[in-house]
């Protein structure tokens, strides 16, 4: 699992008008269109007060790094990029400041929103100046392994984990290795180790647990382990049953076991981050549900809007809605393919794999073969698009 941040955008209004569908109209002022979370929640209560002290004193560094340390945090945990855009604005005295001359924390702070937007090398090159002041400085090395393995850089992937040695705890660690390892070669033995630490360290805290079980889960998955997919990703739900990013691997899991209408349970309420309302989409036309037609309506107008923004960071969530809910492979391709050339996820070949396979595109077809090839990866959930490829060439 990659420690993936949502990209810093604002979510579309569900009312965006589009070029080619006409905008979504409820059918009374009674219906219900998305749940925005309310201001006398916890999470909300505490970020309301820190918002005003710092704004009270908005030169207060310390003050400052931990608003925005939280926003992300719940960036993650909601799947709302409007959070980034928070984080952002609580680092404004020193956003624009000479990477030689801005404090460590807001580098590493800078290079998290960054890669959110695919900046990644402007976030590297943070990173670097941070680990060049401090070689011990562990959430930057960590940061940095997050972005090589998302572009690909397996080597320095696996050096960045490297240097997290006596700097972290052991989980982080493991779980940092076996992100490089089940990807590239070594996925059987990369998925034995890190289950042997997890079970070992069961008193680490949940959102640590959380992600090493989740990433247990995708590669078991990925070796055809099922059953211990399952085990896995149920241990994460345990530890922590609202990161949206679990909650979108779980629902792709329960979609390739057919299992929608659990998809459903699972994202009834959860359906204001993209990504989960897209599973959600996909499992309602599974199930043959007429409210598939709203909801994927409600998706197109959002895709629509950031593309007119000129957002490019959800081509991913793109390519696999005009594959799956839209009806246009050779859309699907183009996205995937741009998408590839950003960033090489294993979701991000499974939907470049599947869409080459649905729409007959050769160059996409050698780019999957390619990188399976190169890298020995061991992908299971990848058998019937490269049968289809392999058929096709």
């Amino acid at each position: 699992m990659i420690a993936f941040v949502y990209p810093l955008v604002l979510l579309a209004a569900l009312h965006s008008g589009a070029a080619q569908a006409a905008p979504y109209i409820p059918a009374s002022g009674q219906q219900v269109l998305e749940r925005l979370p309310g201001r006398l929640e916890p999470a909300q209560r505490e970020l309301a007060r820190l918002r005003a002290e710092l704004t009270a004193n908005p030169n207060d560094l310390p003050r400052a790094t931990f608003l925005a340390r939280r926003y992300i945090e719940q960036a993650r945990r909601d799947g709302d990029p409007r959070y980034l855009g928070y984080a952002q604005a609580a680092l404004a005295p020193w956003w624009n400041t000479a990477r030689a001359k801005a404090p460590p924390d807001v580098l590493v702070l800078r290079a998290t929103l960054n890669q959110s937007t695919h900046s990644f090398d402007a976030a590297l090159a943070d990173l670097d100046e941070v680990v060049r002041r401090d070689a011990g400085n562990a959430q930057a090395w960590l940061t940095r392994a997050t972005i090589q393995l998302v572009t690909g850089d397996y080597a320095g992937a696996r050096t960045s984990c490297a240097r997290l040695f006596s700097r972290t705890a052991d989980l982080v660690v493991q779980t940092c290795l076996a992100s490089v390892g089940s990807v590239s070669g070594s996925a059987g033995a990369s998925y034995e180790r890190l289950r042997r630490v997890l079970a070992a360290r069961l008193d680490s805290p949940a959102p640590l647990r959380a992600w090493a079980a989740t990433l247990l889960g995708e590669m078991a998955e990925r070796l055809g382990k099922h059953a211990a997919a399952e085990s896995h990703f149920r241990e994460a739900l345990a530890a922590d049953p609202q990161d949206s990013y679990l909650l979108a691997a779980y629902a792709d899991f329960l979609l390739e076991r057919g299992r929608a209408k659990e998809v459903l349970r699972l994202l009834a309420d959860r359906t204001l981050a993209d990504a989960l309302l897209l599973r959600y989409a996909i499992a309602l036309k599974t199930v043959g549900s007429p409210d598939a037609v709203r909801h994927t309506a409600a998706l197109r107008a959002r895709f629509e809007a950031a593309q007119r923004r000129g957002d490019v960071v959800h081509r991913r969530e793109e390519a696999r809605f005009a594959l799956a809910l839209d009806g246009n492979p050779a859309g699907a391709v183009r996205l995937a393919k741009l998408n590839w050339a950003v960033q090489k996820e294993p979701a991000d070949l499974r939907i470049l794999a599947q869409a080459a396979a649905g729409s007959g595109d050769a160059e996409a077809a050698r780019l999957v073969q390619d990188w399976v090839r190169r890298h020995a990866l061991e992908d299971r959930s990848l058998d019937a698009s490269l049968r289809s490829l392999g058929a096709a060439t």
